[in-house]
């Protein structure tokens, strides 16, 4: 089906993003990067002002909160893509499945069998096993134990992470709401227009110096903003096919994870890679078998 092919697309430009995410932070700060490329995306979405009228007042509301929890959900995520290995981040990112899974079921009603149950179970123990032996790891793979200061720093990280792919999850529910009502378009265009009056309060509240040569000279940012407007163009209109389940389409992204893992290798030289894709092979497995 189309919606499957353009929810795969999604997946793997968000594995591309979330790498390019911690290549720009190397030369710039968390809310330089989300302000700039949030305006750069949007100078993109401009030409659909034309298509962006006749929206009701309750779908810009809900869109205006949906925009806001993202913009909670992308100061988590880049607060944790900055501080942790990026193939572990990959990993971690794959529990929002376990929440859109719950979410879909309370909210949207769609039904879960013995598989979706039995795949998230999996999940869990991936992630569990992913926030435990790593603080007994070194990077040669022997056991080693780290200092507390460490260990609660890790810990905390995790948190954010966490609460990070929950606000994600929750995007993902008011996606699909939208998209009964509005067209990708109209969605995109207000979205982006919310996102950017938020990091822009944000950048005055905070008053966040913005060095605007360093960041638009930074490759990386230009490359998260196009990947972007891309990836959730495709979300969108996979939303707004009617056969497709937002459980359904959780699974189907967590083929990003794959993507950040190799991406952890080839780019940043990460190590531990046996163990990381141990964890994706039992996190992946739950995956498949929610799909089945």
């Amino acid at each position: 089906m189309k919606w499957i092919v353009l929810v795969l697309i999604y997946g793997i430009l968000k594995g591309i993003r979330d790498v390019s995410k911690k290549k720009a932070l190397e030369k710039n700060g968390v809310t330089e990067v989300l302000f700039v490329y949030t305006l750069i995306a949007f100078c993109l979405v401009l030409p659909d002002v034309r298509n962006a009228g006749g929206v009701a007042a309750r779908d810009l509301l809900l869109t205006a909160f949906k925009s806001f929890v993202i913009f909670i959900a992308f100061l988590c995520g880049f607060i944790a893509i900055d501080k942790m290995p990026i193939g572990i981040y990959g990993i971690v990112d794959l529990s929002r499945m376990v929440f859109s899974l719950i979410l879909g079921v309370i909210i949207l009603k769609e039904t879960m069998g013995f598989n979706q149950y039995l795949g998230m179970a999996l999940v869990i123990i991936g992630l569990l096993l992913l926030k435990y032996i790593p603080v007994f790891m070194n990077g040669k793979g022997n056991f080693k134990i780290r200092d507390k200061e460490k260990t609660v720093l890790s810990a905390w990280i995790l948190v954010v992470a966490f609460i990070s792919t929950f606000l994600n999850a929750v995007s993902g529910i008011l996606d699909k709401i939208l998209m009964r009502t509005m067209t990708s378009s109209q969605l995109q265009f207000w979205y982006m227009l919310f996102m950017l009056v938020y990091y822009g309060l944000y950048v005055l509240i905070s008053r966040t110096k913005i060095d605007w040569k360093s960041v638009l000279k930074n490759p990386h940012v230009w490359l998260i903003a196009v990947l972007f407007i891309i990836a959730d163009r495709c979300l969108f209109l996979a939303n707004g096919d009617p056969a497709s389940k937002v459980t359904v389409m959780t699974i189907l992204k967590q083929i990003c994870v794959i993507v950040t893992i190799v991406g952890g290798r080839i780019v940043f030289k990460e190590k531990n890679m046996g163990y990381k894709i141990f964890c994706a092979l039992v996190v992946s497995a739950g995956v498949v078998i929610s799909a089945l």
